[in-house]
């Protein structure tokens, strides 16, 4: 490996376009060359060229695969500029960037599947995942189950590779500035929640967790960041049901650090994740979970010592147990000190980049 291309044409800014930049940094503070393709305009792409990486503009869509003059202009991109390991997540890219690169020769293409869900049995996806794509890498257990479920007739289980993603060290320091929109009244413990707006993430389970903490006189502030296309909705189910004082949606929350720093409890609603991040980011500092015991969720947290798992869509379970965490200071003290050790002996990027670079040489 010489050269790498991150390719990641996502227009929003979420857990694998943080991935992309954090791998992207790591691989260079290592020596390589690297550049990543973006959306232009995107976060992603700002935050790029922030840190000064070479960077070329994509535009891809999910019938993009099918044009031809794309593909070659991406082919000869590849080609021009020396790239021989070209790095992906989204299935969109899965399609597009794994053809461009494998007419373009590279030696490495490399698919980081991030999402638990099911992968089609098509034509398509069977060429590029066996033919297109040199390596294929699941971020969990459960992503790599379900990468098989559809598909286990064409592709061995041990072509998948399993590498956890990891986060910055720096994160696992102690003080720093706080989200000045946070507030709290004394003795009132904060609850926070990170991500889009969408079923996926599930945050209208926690107004009904917020609902059912605010009639047992559980004193309370429930932070929403994100935003997406159920925000209006949200906020619609928060007026419904009174939770204006102990339900805030923040929107868009550029320092994620910022906001762990000011939460006492992280809650995680979400259906389904590959691997969820925004845990380990909150696990960094040493803040305790709660989620629901699905997909990836058991293979981060540690039921009892680093959180607790709710029964899946019990609403009144998660209330139960966030209710728990909120009385029970010592217990929230012991959790957010097991949470950061787990980090530490787990989730370290530097270490998992080597893993990856490893991984990456040897095959």
């Amino acid at each position: 490996m010489k050269k790498i291309c991150f390719f990641n044409s996502s227009n929003f800014w979420g857990g694998g376009e943080k991935l992309h930049l954090e791998n992207a940094k790591a691989f260079r503070k290592k020596g390589y060359k690297v550049t990543i393709a973006a959306h232009r305009g995107s976060e992603l792409w700002n935050r790029a060229q922030g840190e000064g990486f070479e960077t070329i503009a994509v535009k891809v869509g999910s019938t993009s695969f099918l044009n031809i003059f794309k593909l070659l202009r991406i082919k000869a991109y590849f080609q021009n500029e020396g790239i021989d390991t070209v790095i992906f997540t989204t299935s969109q890219d899965l399609k597009t960037a794994s053809i461009a690169a494998h007419w373009a020769k590279c030696n490495k293409v490399v698919y980081l599947r991030g999402l638990a869900t099911p992968i089609k049995n098509s034509i398509v996806n069977r060429y590029c995942m066996n033919k297109a794509c040199t390596h294929l890498i699941a971020n969990s257990q459960e992503t790599k189950r379900t990468m098989l479920e559809n598909l286990s007739k064409y592709i061995a289980a041990d072509k998948i590779g399993l590498i956890y993603h990891g986060i910055d060290e720096k994160l696992l320091a102690d003080g720093g500035a706080k989200l000045p929109q946070v507030n709290a009244e004394e003795g009132t413990i904060i609850l926070g929640n990170a991500g889009r707006l969408t079923l996926q993430k599930g945050q209208q389970h926690l107004i009904e967790v917020a609902e059912q903490l605010k009639v047992q006189g559980v004193k309370f502030k429930l932070y929403i960041a994100g935003t997406g296309e159920l925000y209006d909705e949200l906020q619609a189910g928060i007026s419904a049901k009174k939770l204006e004082n102990e339900v805030i949606l923040l929107g868009f929350v550029a320092d994620m650090e910022a906001f762990m720093r000011s939460i006492d409890i992280f809650v995680l609603s979400s259906s389904w994740e590959g691997f969820g991040f925004v845990i380990v980011e909150a696990m960094a500092k040493g803040k305790p979970v709660v989620a629901f015991d699905i997909t990836s969720n058991p293979e981060i947290i540690t039921d009892g010592k680093t959180g607790l798992l709710a029964t899946h869509l019990d609403n009144t379970d998660f209330a139960s147990k966030t209710a728990r965490l909120i009385s029970d200071t010592k217990l929230r003290r012991q959790m957010g000190q097991a949470t950061k050790q787990s980090v530490i002996d787990r989730f370290l990027i530097e270490e998992r980049i080597t893993e990856l670079e490893e991984y990456l040489i040897k095959a």
